[in-house]
């Protein structure tokens, strides 16, 4: 019988369960504790730590089936996805772990006896490679396992030892090949042909087993591990006897739908199999908290999206379709990742917008392009060209590419880059207003920035853009942009101005200000009419203003007393400045104790009590880098930039505004700091009027927590410590009562086991008894039946908590594993644990009975 791929992903993490490994959740596509890569590769991710040594876990042999995404970065597959059988963006890695537990022999082992005895393959198909030199594993595979030594392959090369860098674990590989047979065109590996589809790489096997030192030399390691990696797409496409992936029964489903939505009947279209693999890594992108942007992993993502929507209007679409195939993707993969299914809206509202505006201008876009292409008299695509479809109407370079390739065609990609190089960054500065109004602009305007010195003044009305449109005149919602303006437009972490405007028929409020390219959009609500061509007299709210500038200029304090405090390596990652408080995020790689954190509050206080003076200069860009001003994350810079000095403590560049002396921050004041991501921390302070209010709130609340333990600021501390630690000792009484209570229950329950079939049943519905007290009860039962099967359920507060255990005389016949995830299955959740013992949980406690009342038959159809 064919398998169905989630039965392989099942079947495979059941196996190794049962050869005593934990299974571990698939870990996030976005590797926050790994800032070396851009998404998720490989099922070993997750564990660099724990091979490194740096990080301890309960277990020594893991096994996972691990999402991944390669579509970027040094590992991106996105150019071959739709041209060959085994590319993807996204697919699933099996694998299994051991660190420092069983090392050659045993990993060879599982993996043969998985393959063979599991899955069925004949052996006759199967032949292997190792490292040139490790006559170990050649020595395994021949006189263990059984290999004729003609099947056993040497391979000199790299691709046959694995390294984690150019110092640090390494070791040889051993890689499993299916043999699809003759009539396929192919060499063995390390032949010539060995690029051939006939011989199939399925599974490597990496024995780490080396430490490599600087000087190069190979020093043994003293916990020998392994880590292992299959294709679930690949062994998939083997036991369903087809030789491409997107044969395979879920490939085969995600087609099928995606055809059916743009109204074709070409099942083999390729276009169809990008769509079938786009939508996987697009909505697991999205479920990990991509959101599609114009930079890093959100670039990528749009990148994907828009690739796949190409395709479905190169297929004749009418209608945005993409996010359609959602629904598809959850029923194949939903109970593998629940995740998924419970973000199902959240990721079709995603898709279905990105692709709107994708949509828009895609149809002219394509136009452009294959008038291009037409009149192209050399086979690639210019420079100028590619840059434009890109800046006007979304296409990533790639994208144009792929187009382009299907002609025939290659694309100027040192042009393009070029072109780059000279742009504005339009997308991110106009990116409140949405993407059109860079577009409707007439962008050859420049706003004149008056606001380092002043704020007010008079200017002209260049532009006036209402619902995307440009108008000669209007009155409500609107963006101005003038010809000069005192208003600060947000940049750099700084947010834009508000204030005021007038005209001679209009009052104006100016609710934001944003750059588009060299012009100045100011957001604006007019009451009346205004024209183009209008004089208006500007305001900006100057309270707003000067609480932005302390803010400000304090976050530059800040980022020079992190570098005293903690060191060099530290470099800012964002900032948000307004007018309530400041936000910066900066590289450090471990946590910062309250002492640190204290020096570097006094540190910036005691540069604003030494009241120096701020000086500006504007400086050649080289120059100013040279002097040792430090230039900001995510700004960009002209030839002539802004040197923002305050006094020996302080240089970088900065286009923001600021302080005149440093005294006029007043005062600085730390509210929050934590970590966001790996290698990355947040500080949020404030300053000013602002931090007065939020000390004399810390005191107040001091004040009441002295109250209420009875004591004075200065010993509440001490009493607040002391209730802690009484409340402790409370909790500890309650669980040994409830420890007791759940005791009595269980010899309570003990008269209702009945028998089926000669075997011991016990299942029941717990009321009053805490999800944590379960284990012990299930052993208690256990120990009292001897032999025999328990089931039992808990309903509080809209979760259920399943437990089964099985006793170990019958282990052989039942699993607990099993049978909870076919409890679990009713209750809308999913567990795991061991053969004798499984927990699971569920948010559907209104099928709590019907899962329980379904394990007699279970337990009947399992003998």
């Amino acid at each position: 019988m064919t398998r169905s791929t989630a039965d392989i992903r099942r079947t495979f993490l059941q196996y190794f369960q049962q050869h005593k490994h934990q299974i571990v959740s698939s870990s996030s596509l976005v590797p926050h504790d790994d800032p070396t890569l851009l998404f998720t590769n490989a099922g070993m991710n997750q564990f660099k730590d724990v091979f490194l040594g740096a990080e301890q876990r309960n277990y020594t042999r893991a096994v996972s089936s691990q999402r991944c995404v390669r579509a970027g970065g040094k590992h991106n597959d996105l150019e071959n996805v739709g041209y060959t059988a085994r590319h993807h963006t996204f697919f699933e890695m099996l694998g299994n772990f051991s660190f420092g537990d069983y090392f050659k022999e045993q990993a060879i082992s599982f993996a043969w006896n998985f393959l063979t005895e599991e899955l069925g393959l004949p052996k006759e198909k199967l032949l292997v490679t190792i490292y040139h030199e490790d006559d170990e594993a050649f020595d395994i595979w021949e006189k263990k396992i059984g290999i004729p030594a003609d099947r056993i392959i040497r391979i000199a090369t790299s691709d046959n030892f694995w390294s984690m860098g150019d110092t640090g674990p390494c070791g040889p590989c051993s890689e499993i090949f299916y043999d699809h047979g003759e009539h396929i065109w192919g060499g063995r590996p390390g032949t010539p042909e060995e690029d051939g589809d006939r011989f199939i790489e399925i599974w490597n096997l990496v024995f780490m087993q080396f430490n490599r030192q600087a000087n190069g030399d190979m020093l043994p390691l003293p916990k020998p591990s392994i880590d292992t990696g299959m294709g679930l797409e690949r062994i998939s496409a083997i036991l369903q006897n087809v030789h491409s992936n997107y044969e395979i029964d879920l490939f085969q489903s995600l087609i099928k739908s995606a055809a059916k939505i743009v109204g074709t009947e070409d099942l083999e279209n390729k276009s169809l199999r990008v769509i079938a693999d786009h939508i996987r890594s697009c909505s697991f992108l999205i479920c990990d908290g991509v959101m599609p942007s114009n930079e890093g992993r959100g670039y990528v993502l749009r990148r994907i999206i828009r690739r796949a929507v190409r395709h479905g209007y190169k297929m004749g679409a009418d209608d945005i379709f993409f996010y359609k195939l959602v629904a598809t993707l959850v029923s194949e993969m939903g109970e593998a990742y629940p995740e998924l299914a419970q973000q199902q809206a959240v990721v079709e509202k995603v898709l279905k917008v990105e692709e709107e505006q994708f949509s828009k201008t895609l149809s002219r876009g394509m136009v452009i392009l294959n008038e291009a292409l037409a009149e192209l008299s050399e086979k690639q695509v210019p420079g100028d060209v590619v840059f434009k479809l890109y800046d006007t109407y979304g296409f990533p370079a790639d994208l144009t590419a792929d187009v382009a390739r299907e002609q025939g065609f290659t694309i100027d990609e040192a042009g393009f880059e070029k072109a780059m190089a000279g742009q504005k960054a339009l997308s991110q500065s106009a990116s409140k207003f949405g993407a059109d109004y860079a577009n409707v602009l007439s962008l050859e305007h420049t706003t004149d920035f008056t606001g380092y010195t002043e704020l007010s003044g008079t200017a002209t009305v260049v532009d006036i853009i209402i619902d995307n449109q440009q108008v000669a005149s209007g009155s409500g919602d609107a963006m101005l942009v003038l010809d000069s303006t005192p208003f600060y437009a947000e940049s750099g972490g700084q947010v834009g101005d508000t204030g005021h405007m007038t005209a001679a028929n209009a009052q104006i409020k100016v609710t934001d200000t944003v750059k588009v390219g060299n012009a100045f959009g100011h957001r604006v609500t007019i009451d009346g009419e205004v024209k183009v061509g209008d004089k208006v007299d500007l305001s900006v709210d100057r309270a707003r203003r000067d609480r932005i500038k302390g803010n400000h200029s304090a976050t530059h304090l800040l980022h020079a007393a992190l570098r005293q405090e903690l060191g060099d390596h530290v470099t800012q990652k964002g900032s948000l400045v307004d007018a309530e408080k400041l936000r910066f995020d900066f590289s450090h790689f471990e946590s910062i104790s309250a002492k640190q954190l204290k020096n570097v509050e006094d540190l910036v206080n005691a540069e604003i009590r030494l009241n120096n003076q701020l000086s500006t200069k504007l400086m050649d860009l080289d120059e100013a880098k040279a002097s040792g001003a430090m230039a900001l994350f995510g700004e960009k810079y002209d030839e002539k930039v802004r040197v923002v000095q305050m006094g020996p403590f302080s240089t970088e560049l900065c286009g923001g505004t600021h302080v005149s002396r440093t005294g006029d921050i007043g005062l600085f004041k730390i509210t929050s700091e934590g970590g966001i991501a790996a290698g990355v921390r947040r500080i949020e302070a404030t300053t000013g009027q602002s931090a007065q209010d939020f000390v004399s709130d810390e005191s107040d609340k001091l004040f009441k927590i002295a109250s209420l333990v009875k004591a004075d600021k200065a010993s509440a501390a001490e009493k607040v410590s002391a209730a802690l630690q009484h409340i402790k000792v409370l909790e500890k009484e309650i669980a040994q009562f409830k420890d007791s209570m759940a005791g009595q229950k269980s010899k309570d329950l003990i008269s209702n086991v009945q028998d089926v079939n000669g075997v011991k049943l016990l299942v029941a519905r717990l009321e009053g008894v805490e999800a944590k007290a379960l284990r012990g009860m299930v052993d208690d039962l256990k120990n009292q039946m001897q032999s025999g099967v328990v089931a039992l359920g808990i309903a509080n507060d809209g979760k259920v908590s399943l437990i089964t255990g099985v006793t170990k005389d019958l282990v052989s016949r039942f699993k607990a594993g099993e049978l909870v995830n076919h409890m679990a299955a009713q209750v809308g959740g999913k567990g795991g644990g061991r053969p004798d013992m499984a927990q699971a949980g569920g948010s559907q406690p209104e099928n709590l009975q019907e899962a329980l009342d379904s394990v007699k038959i279970w337990l009947e159809n399992s003998m």
